[in-house]
């Protein structure tokens, strides 16, 4: 236990906490638009991203934009916590040296670390999401609401759509590395830009994009798979094949691109958010622009 550092679990749940909290409406609204279609959500009530939040705010008020801040920051706390610290501990278990990392090993590291914080935290996200698609029609604390889910859904209630949570991890992964890469090494070729802040952050956008694009569709359904209640029979949605065909059958191809806009620009705010938190907790580690980068596009995976 001497040689255990516990700064990386501290300062990466501290910033993926305030990244949260800043980018909390863009993900609200996400997943507003999201659930639009299914079942108790056939009314078309939002056109976009910006007319969600003028509507919501509108019609119930500022802090409805707030709905599930409470379970998505003790999320964060816990996921973040153990994503972040996970992810850094895994690497140093294998390389002692930043410099002696390779794609496949940060690959490795970044999947294991995602797939095991989300799936311990899917409680929470579960919470946040129905809290987020019901808004005041949802009554009563975190901890009722959790206790409600229990009682009436059982632990399968509350570790519904972890899956769904840990193939859009993986794809998102498969997808964000290389592209990051590529532009960057485009943009870096091509003279036009050096290796500076900058050049990460159009780079960190534009794997983002192709990140977006690729789990979208995994995301709505993980999403409405939360966000469903199994009370006796079968569910709507039962697992991430079933709920793409069914949204596709029902909706058309586009529903499952519903919310990709919030989706996309919420990774770059928060990225920028997390970066930036993150160097002011470790600026005596002295990491370079490439490696903060490179780690945060690993980091982000299941935001």
């Amino acid at each position: 236990m001497e040689n255990f550092n516990w700064k990386p679990f501290v300062y990466g749940g501290m910033a993926s906490i305030v990244a949260e909290f800043g980018t909390f409406p863009i993900d609200l609204t996400k997943t507003r638009l999201q659930v639009q279609g299914q079942s108790q959500y056939m009314e078309v009530r939002y056109r976009g991203m910006f007319h969600a939040l003028f509507r919501i705010g509108k019609e119930e008020g500022v802090r409805a934009l707030y709905s599930g801040i409470s379970p998505a920051l003790l999320r964060q706390a816990s996921y973040g916590t153990i994503k972040i610290g996970t992810y850094n501990s895994l690497k140093r278990l294998f390389v002692s040296r930043p410099e002696d990392e390779t794609m496949v090993l940060n690959v490795f590291c970044g999947v294991v670390s995602g797939v095991l914080s989300s799936s311990l935290a899917n409680p929470t996200d579960v919470l946040k999401i129905r809290m987020q698609a019901q808004g005041s029609l949802l009554q009563g604390s975190m901890m009722s609401n959790f206790i409600n889910i229990y009682q009436t859904e059982g632990t399968r209630g509350l570790w519904r759509g972890v899956i769904p949570t840990a193939q859009r991890a993986a794809i998102v992964v498969g997808v964000e590395l290389p592209v990051y890469d590529i532009t960057k090494k485009h943009l870096l070729g091509s003279g036009v830009m050096g290796d500076t802040v900058l050049t990460h952050f159009i780079s960190s956008f534009a794997c983002g994009l192709a990140g977006a694009l690729a789990s979208n569709p995994v995301d709505v359904v993980r999403t409405r798979m939360m966000n469903q209640r199994v009370l006796s029979g079968s569910p709507t949605y039962k697992g991430t094949l079933h709920g793409v065909m069914q949204t596709w059958r029902n909706e058309g191809f586009f529903a499952l691109y519903k919310g990709f806009w919030p989706n996309w620009l919420r990774l770059g705010p928060w990225n920028i958010i997390v970066s930036f938190k993150y160097v002011i907790l470790s600026i005596k580690k002295k990491l370079s622009p490439t490696r903060l980068f490179w780690d945060n596009t690993l980091l982000d995976i299941v935001n």
